[in-house]
Order: C-alpha cells, then structure tokens, then sequence
C-alpha cells in the first residue's frame, strides 16, 4: 500500500511520487559521494564499486528531474532535507569503514526497492510514464543491494546497528517527503 500523501491541488500520485523519489536519489548521491572521500583512506578497492554507484544515483536524480519537469512540478520539498540527511549518513558511515557502507546501503535499497514496486503496483494503469521509470530504475538499485549484501557478515556488527536504524529513516523520510 501506498503511504497516504497529502497532495497539492492539481497534483496527481505520479506527480507526488517522482517529486519524493527524485529527492531519496539526491540523498543517494550525497551519501555515497561522501563515502567516496572517506574510502579513499578506508576502503580503497571499494572506490570503483562507488563511482559506477555514484553514476547510478546521478543518473536516477536526473531522470526524475527530467520527468519533474515534463509534468512542469517543482521538486519536493524533503530534497534539501534528503541531501542533508544523506551527507551526514555518508560521513559517519564512511568513517566507520567497509561494513557500515555496504550495510547502510542494503538497508536504504531494501526499502526503495520496497517502495519502487509498492508505486508500480499503485500506478499501473494510471500514469504509464511513471512505471516506465521506476522500472528502468529498479535494475540499478537491486545491483546496488546485492553487491553490498555481499560483502556483510550475515548478523554482523555493522548490520544489527546500521540496518534498523537507517530503514526506519529511510521509511520516515519517504513518508514525511509523501506529505510535504
């Protein structure tokens, strides 16, 4: 089911969600931009892994943009929030090391994954040009998941700390961006 959003007058789902899910894919640049600068000292292999991540998100952010501005629908009110949350999220677990970066991004990608085809299912039928995206982006984000699911110990330090934690942020971002 769909989180209830609250929208603005002319404002369909499809417009609500792109805008929402074009402010998560600016928090994923942002958090792994910034677990890029700490792997240089503490997970240097993991640098290629981050930059093809990186491309990635930068690419999702831009298509949402591109079809934000199809609709002619401002972003959502949450991305300052969603590029300051992922900063922060992006220091300390690149701080930390290896496996806080992979089990932060397992967590952050199970929920969007979750979520991408909660909106598919919502938005079949009415608003083609929506599910045609989140599809074409749901490939990327389950590669992102799995190679960093990985590279986790199965009930590890960093899994049982960072993985409840970071999912009940990523649900109440995506909930408050849904009513924002």
């Amino acid at each position: 089911m769909i989180v209830a959003a609250r929208l603005n007058p002319g404002e369909t789902l499809g417009d609500r969600i792109m805008k929402v899910d074009h402010a998560g894919e600016h928090g994923a640049v942002c958090i792994y931009r910034m677990q890029r600068w700490f792997a240089r000292w503490r997970a240097p292999d993991l640098l290629p892994e981050l930059d093809e991540f990186i491309a990635h998100e930068r690419g999702h952010r831009a298509l949402f943009a591109a079809e934000l501005q199809r609709r002619e629908r401002r972003r959502c009110r949450s991305y300052l929030l969603c590029g300051l949350g992922g900063t922060l999220l992006g220091i300390s677990t690149g701080l930390a090391g290896r496996g806080a970066m992979a089990a932060t991004t397992v967590a952050i990608e199970r929920v969007v994954l979750r979520h991408m085809r909660t909106q598919i299912d919502a938005l079949r039928g009415t608003d083609p040009g929506a599910v045609e995206l989140l599809q074409r982006i749901i490939c990327e984000e389950q590669e992102h998941h799995d190679l960093s699911a990985a590279r986790l110990v199965p009930g590890g330090f960093w899994s049982r700390l960072i993985d409840p934690v970071v999912a009940i942020s990523t649900e109440a971002v995506i909930w408050l961006g849904m009513r924002l």
